[in-house]
Order: structure tokens, then sequence, then C-alpha cells
């Protein structure tokens, strides 16, 4: 059941939460031969209200429907991780290409069931690790290529945060850190979007290993963790999270025998580029729906005219590197 190039691809939105306010839920209109026609979710006057205020012909408060509508060819599956194996498995059982947030899922377990499923029959899968198509990674990538720092040979990963006064309500935690939904904390959350971007420029991490700790006993998932990791390349990193420093600091530096590229992974700081004694900055801001690049390149795809970086394959691979910190 392999599916066909579309023309025109109608997507339907399962979890019109917060996310696909700005982020992405406009851009599927905004993107040529792309339109969004549905969108759900449970509380169906939230759903409603999205629906109208986006200007969305159809809205529905039960995902089996807005998967089983004819009218929707592609389905985004944007609600937490604890039910996207659920939602991905629905719309690849239809037939219809699946967008799905990340995390991937909960674990690369479910990540490999979500993968088995699309490709025993032909569906595509493909995961919002949206770094991969925003100018400024490409810039990184480009300048990696085309070998401004040499050969790279360590990286080095830091994200410090504040703990944010919300999360001092065990009564009242956001899902993001409730591992049962979230499959972990923050560092899964956000953490998975830096990991992914180092897969994008340096290829895949073969082995990773690390440590958590849950040094503020705020909330039940870690809120610190140490790794160290592998990439096929040879090359080595370390990183550090921790989500309750003094303030926020996001730095990730990629070190060769001939310079060295700085970027943040959040935000649109300068990417520095320091090589062969000389120093740039170079400044590239982010449009304004952060996912529209992406979700252009999956349109390409499922239209014949490209292809998509980001897909299950690739997201699952972060998903695992996780897992190795994480389960062990």
């Amino acid at each position: 059941m392999a599916v066909p190039p579309l023309t025109h691809v109608r997507w339907g939105i399962v979890g019109c939460g917060a996310v696909a306010e700005v982020k992405s839920g406009p851009a599927f209109s905004k993107v040529p031969d792309s339109s969004l026609v549905a969108v759900m979710r449970r509380d169906a006057g939230k759903a409603r209200d999205y629906a109208e205020r986006h200007g969305v012909p159809r809205w529905y408060d039960d995902a089996r429907a807005l998967i089983a509508d004819a009218e929707v060819d592609a389905v985004y599956v944007a609600t937490p991780p604890s039910s996207h194996r659920e939602y991905a498995l629905m719309a690849i059982a239809a037939g219809k290409p699946v967008y799905v947030e990340k995390p991937m899922a909960v674990d690369h377990a479910e990540c490999e069931d979500i993968i088995a499923a699309g490709e025993a029959v032909g569906v595509p899968v493909f995961v919002a690790y949206y770094r991969r198509m925003l100018p400024r990674f490409r810039t990184i990538a480009r300048l990696l290529g085309e070998g401004a720092i040499g050969t790279p040979r360590i990286v080095q990963v830091l994200l410090h945060q504040p703990l944010d006064p919300r999360y001092r309500d065990r009564a009242n935690l956001p899902w993001r850190l409730r591992p049962e939904i979230s499959g972990g904390g923050i560092f899964v959350d956000i953490g998975c979007h830096t990991l992914d971007i180092l897969d994008f420029l340096l290829g895949p991490i073969v082995d990773a290993r690390g440590m958590t700790s849950n040094q503020m006993d705020v909330y039940p998932a870690e809120d610190t963790v140490a790794m160290a990791f592998r990439f096929e390349s040879g090359v080595l990193g370390t990183g550090l999270w921790n989500f309750g420093a003094d303030r926020r600091e996001d730095r990730v530096e990629i070190v060769g025998d001939r310079g060295r590229l700085v970027f943040a992974t959040f935000g649109d700081d300068p990417i520095r580029l320091e090589s062969d004694g000389r120093v740039e900055d170079i400044r590239i801001a982010n449009p304004e729906h952060i996912q529209q690049p992406l979700i252009e390149s999956i349109v390409a795809e499922l239209t014949g005219r490209g292809t998509c970086p980001s897909t299950a394959r690739t997201g699952a691979r972060t998903s695992w590197v996780m897992d190795q910190v994480l389960r062990g």
C-alpha cells in the first residue's frame, strides 16, 4: 500500500494545542501545494475555537474520526509523546503519511513499532525535528562540509536553565515533567533537539552513556543530565544539561583541527566561526513559523519534488541515544 505522490496535501492535526498555534499550524496553509483542512482536540470547545480562529473548515473531538476523514491526506500528531505511537499507527493503518511531534515516542521501542508499521505498507513517517531545515543550521552544515574548521574532533554541549517557579506546584505539573506522559523531563523535551541536530551535522551517535539526577526533588523527572557520546565518524562529545541553574546558558561547540563553530540550539544568537585566526559572527533569523521549512520539505517529498531530512529512522536514533542515558 505504498502512498502515491499527491498533487496537493490536505492536512489534519491531532492535538491542536500550544505548539500548533504559531510554531507549526499556520505553516500548513502557507506552504505551496498544502492546506490545513481539519483539526482535533479532545476538548470540543477548544477544537472548534482553534478551527474558527485559524480558518480551518472542520474540527473533531475524536482522533479516529479525523484520521478517517476522506478529505485528510496526511496527519500531524501534535499530542504529548505517550500517545504518539497510538495515533501514528492509526494513521499508518489508514494509509496516510504521518508527521509526528518530537520526541518521536516515549522510548526507542515505540519508535521501532512506528517504523515497522510504516515500512511494512510503504507509508512515510516524518518527525518534527525542524532544526534540520532551519537556515541557521543549514549554514552550519555547509560550513562543516566546506571544511571551515577542518576535521571535527570534539563536541561540547551545555544547556543551563533556572527553575521555572511554576514547576514547584506538584499538583499541577505540565505533562513535560511527568515521565509517564513525556518519557522523561525537560532533557527529553528539549535536549532531544540538540542531539538530533548533532546527528544531522555530524552523523549518527553510535555510543552514549551518562548519568542523571534529581537534585532539586521538585518534580518526578530528572533535572540534571551528564553524558558522553561517540559519533560513527569517531568524533567524541560531552553534554551537560541542568534545569536548576543560576542563569540560562545555551552553547554547542564543535572543535576541529583548524577552528571551531559555536552556536545555540535555541533562539537565533549569532553563529561564531573561529578559523585560521579569524573570528566571524553570522546572524541568521528564524522564520515566523519555525516548522515551516521542514513542512515544506515534507510536502515536497509527498508531491514527488524533493525529500525530507527528518524521518522516522533519524528520529528514532535520537530516542535511542536518550534511552542509553535515561534507561541504561
